[in-house]
């Protein structure tokens, strides 16, 4: 079964602490970083050894492309989806084949080395005002976004992973960066409702995931909305029938804090709808969490994780989609993407 918690590795390779960690109930995920990436081989190595501890384990990424790609070396390196989003705006119907053809490549890329998904496409409009948003947006029309993301998603599913939107209802209108500030959006819900068109017609389209935003909407609740029955409760699961997972944004970042301490943050999101919680950078909050609280996850919410699970395939078949036309002049178009662009500064 998998438990709501999903925590991150310090390196290389798994340290006896992480091996402990992974046998403990309420851990369900592992999110991998950069700093856990030397090579291919390495990397399935890695993955490999948390398995054999835990077997039912999900294995995730940050892998967006852009500035946002975690596994660089041996991967193809993917331009940010601002690219895709500026190729629309010139010729639609290739940029909407060729975001497909990039959410297949990237998916299948991960799946031979063994990750169940990476938390992708961001979903948020580009308004101009956010930085750590910015070229990660695929555009600031919604419509656009729904468009190319759509295409994306379709091109994940076919090489066998999940998707995940983020981030719910929309981080690209604030300025701070919630890593590191607690960014409050003012609008009204009406104000937001071009922030929430993408989200509302990709849940219709089948996305598996959202991840709320650590982003306190005034006008609509106190809370952030990660923490929000209104936004998780009232807003996905009842307005928009969304039936697929709500993973937290990492409970360890300052957007987080106005929830408390890291026991009142992991109940509040839990209480709030949260399926499974991220809890990274910070070793000793996760030892917290899993020593000292009662942790567990819903029959609900266990058996919508089991979906996000890569489906079993042959690392032959992997070998072949690797090495076929598509994925050959998937990586030409992707290469040639990059470089009509680069002069933007896009990374």
């Amino acid at each position: 079964m998998y438990g709501p918690v999903m925590l991150d590795l310090v390196g290389l390779e798994l340290t006896q602490e992480e091996c402990e960690l992974l046998t403990h109930p309420a851990v369900g995920g592992v999110i991998l970083f950069a700093r856990n990436y030397l090579n291919r081989h390495q990397l399935k190595q890695l993955i490999a050894a948390i398995r054999a501890i835990r077997p039912n384990v999900l294995v995730a990424v940050d892998q967006e492309g852009g500035r946002v790609q975690r596994f660089d070396e041996g991967f193809v390196t993917i331009p940010p989806m601002r690219a895709l989003g500026d190729y629309y705006d010139q010729t639609p119907a290739k940029a909407e084949k060729l975001a497909r053809d990039v959410g297949w490549l990237m998916a299948t890329e991960l799946r031979d080395v063994g990750v169940d998904f990476s938390f992708a496409p961001v979903l948020d409009l580009d308004t101009g005002n956010s930085q750590v948003i910015g070229t990660r947006a695929f555009h600031r029309n919604p419509a656009t976004i729904t468009t190319l993301a759509g295409a994306f998603i379709e091109g994940l599913k076919e090489a066998g992973c999940a998707s995940v939107g983020k981030h719910f209802p929309g981080h690209g209108f604030v300025q701070a960066d919630s890593h590191t500030e607690i960014p409050v959006d003012t609008r009204s819900l009406p104000q937001l409702e071009r922030d929430l068109s993408p989200f509302a017609a990709l849940i219709k389209q089948g996305l598996d995931g959202i991840m709320p935003a650590h982003v306190i909407y005034t006008e609509v609740d106190r809370q952030p909305a990660g923490f929000s029955r209104y936004w998780l409760q009232q807003k996905l699961r009842t307005e928009y029938n969304f039936k697929g997972v709500i993973f937290s944004d990492d409970l360890s970042m300052e957007g987080a804090s106005v929830a408390g301490d890291m026991a009142a943050r992991v109940d509040l999101a839990q209480q709030a709808g949260c399926d499974m919680l991220l809890i990274c950078n910070d070793r000793t909050l996760v030892s917290e969490v899993l020593d000292h609280m009662s942790v567990s996850a819903s029959l609900e919410s266990q058996t919508r994780l089991a979906k996000m699970a890569a489906p079993p395939a042959q690392q032959s078949q992997l070998r072949r989609q690797m090495m076929s036309e598509r994925f050959s002049q998937t990586v030409q178009q992707i290469t040639w993407l990059r470089q009509k662009y680069n002069k933007l500064h896009y990374d």
